[in-house]
């Protein structure tokens, strides 16, 4: 259904102050600094091999913007949202409705570059409460323009996303969705015994969302929590966060075998934030 996982979310009260926060952590500019003047809502965009990642702020009226400062009100700024790539998005509307999900109409999106006029245009058909279940989500497809992709990323920068974390009360109603009716590869589905928690992994282009469950008697739901970003050199890597004033903690091995993992714990949004080195 999905050709892959598109870009991620965060919400932000300071586009501006955020950017250049992030631009610290990934060790690279924006590829994109834009709006949505219909949404009311400005966003910059960082690229990486597998996906690329989105800070959205409220600069005006309308629907976006309407969004963005829920989110704020309601959890502060972090991770928001999640989209999938489609080559034809009719096809998905067409099979969510087979499935007897109450799926809006296909809108149709545009985005403009403030520094070069460039335009992006694409379509949207938004996910319904019960496939969303908390986690702002949609199916996008590209139609006009690209997005810029980062050249000779350093290897104290992230090049690629390792995973995102979603916390959900719900596991078996997650597979459901993402498995059965998305169609996402579950890769694993176990308890890690020492957490007592139950811990599912699904890939998707190169990247894995990894879901965490903890139970409680509140109707189904999903939030999202953090990010894993890939580096080829942790050391470089650390160095060059502490260089910047970036707050972050001592390398230490990964719970993953032949990794090597530190956390940032400043610059972030309130989005946890780990760096992780494989080393096969």
């Amino acid at each position: 259904m999905f050709n892959g996982l598109d870009h991620l979310i965060i919400a932000v009260e300071d586009l501006e102050k955020a950017t250049k926060n992030y631009q610290l952590i990934l060790g690279a500019p924006p590829v994109w600094i834009g709006g949505h003047k219909s949404l009311g809502t400005s966003n910059s965009l960082f690229s990486f091999q597998n996906i690329y990642l989105e800070l959205l702020a409220a600069s005006g009226e309308g629907i976006g913007a309407d969004l963005v400062n829920y989110y704020l009100k309601e959890t502060g700024e972090g991770l928001i949202g999640m989209v999938f790539e489609t080559e034809d998005i009719a096809i998905v509307n067409k099979s969510l409705q087979q499935k007897e999900f109450l799926i809006g109409e296909i809108s149709e999106g545009e985005g403009i570059n403030t520094a070069n006029k460039q335009i992006r245009k694409w379509k949207n058909l938004f996910l319904p409460p019960e496939l969303s279940r908390g986690i702002f989500s949609f199916v996008i497809e590209h139609t006009a323009g690209h997005l810029p992709k980062p050249n000779d990323i350093d290897a104290s920068s992230p090049d690629k996303l390792d995973h995102v974390v979603i916390n959900t009360n719900d596991a078996d109603g997650f597979i459901e969705i993402y498995k059965d009716i998305f169609n996402i590869h579950l890769a694993l589905d176990k308890t890690i015994e020492h957490w007592q928690k139950r811990m599912l992994f699904f890939r998707l282009n190169h990247t894995t969302i990894e879901v965490i469950e903890q139970q409680d008697d509140l109707p189904p739901s999903d939030k999202m929590w953090g990010l894993a970003w890939d580096v080829k050199d942790i050391e470089k890597a650390h160095q060059r966060l502490l260089g910047e004033g970036v707050e972050v903690t001592p390398i230490r091995k990964g719970v993953k075998e032949k990794t090597l993992v530190a956390t940032v714990k400043s610059h972030t949004q309130n989005v946890p934030t780990l760096l992780i080195q494989h080393l096969d």
